[in-house]
């Protein structure tokens, strides 16, 4: 919600405004340990609250994450504009519009930048080999190679999506640099399995 919000540059309540219920969480993105929001009309957080004590949710003195969540909502435009803008960055690479993968002209992965709004790259994944996980794999592992031919050893842990993509996010704890690390070695693993 927040994201949308940030990303279309309107408050969070004009998007749930045309919501039945809303959850919110405040880690990642947010920057607080733990913790979430539901609203709703009354019968449906009423029942919400049955159900979480009968799970056996509930805390005591959750004062300080409350005022994790709030620093973080304080905050959220500007730590939120900073993940879209390096998701942005990794996505168009040093291409500039054709995409990161575009760069090395690979028959391997795409990105479409016109989808990349918010904080999430989905990268397409061409051609019959790798699948979205054995790339995933490949951009997680760190070789001798690698290190002898970039000078660094990078592990870059992304999610495959489905049978033809993969999903990068970005929060607060991925830096610029972690961003164009990210590229390169996404630049990297595509060569390797282009050779």
């Amino acid at each position: 919600l927040m994201n949308a919000a940030v990303a279309q540059g309107v408050e969070a309540a004009q998007i749930a405004q045309h919501c039945d219920s809303v959850s919110l969480c405040f880690s990642k993105g947010l920057g607080a340990p733990a913790g979430a929001v539901l609203a709703g009309s009354r019968q449906f957080v009423a029942e919400a609250w049955r159900v979480r004590k009968l799970l056996g949710g509930g805390m005591r003195q959750a004062g300080v994450l409350a005022a994790a969540a709030l620093l973080g909502l304080q905050r959220a435009e500007g730590t939120l504009r900073r993940d879209h803008e390096h998701a942005r960055r990794f996505a168009e690479g040093t291409s500039g519009p054709r995409g990161c993968c575009a760069a090395l002209d690979s028959p391997l992965c795409s990105v479409s930048l016109a989808a990349v709004e918010t904080n999430i790259v989905m990268v397409d994944v061409r051609g019959a080999w790798p699948s979205p996980a054995e790339l995933c794999d490949r951009l997680r592992a760190v070789s001798e190679e690698e290190e002898a031919e970039t000078g660094q050893a990078v592990s870059v842990l992304l999610l495959p999506w489905s049978a033809r993509a993969l999903r990068a996010v970005w929060h607060r704890d991925v830096s610029a640099r972690d961003a164009e690390l990210a590229r390169r070695k996404l630049e990297f693993v595509a060569r390797k399995c282009q050779e």
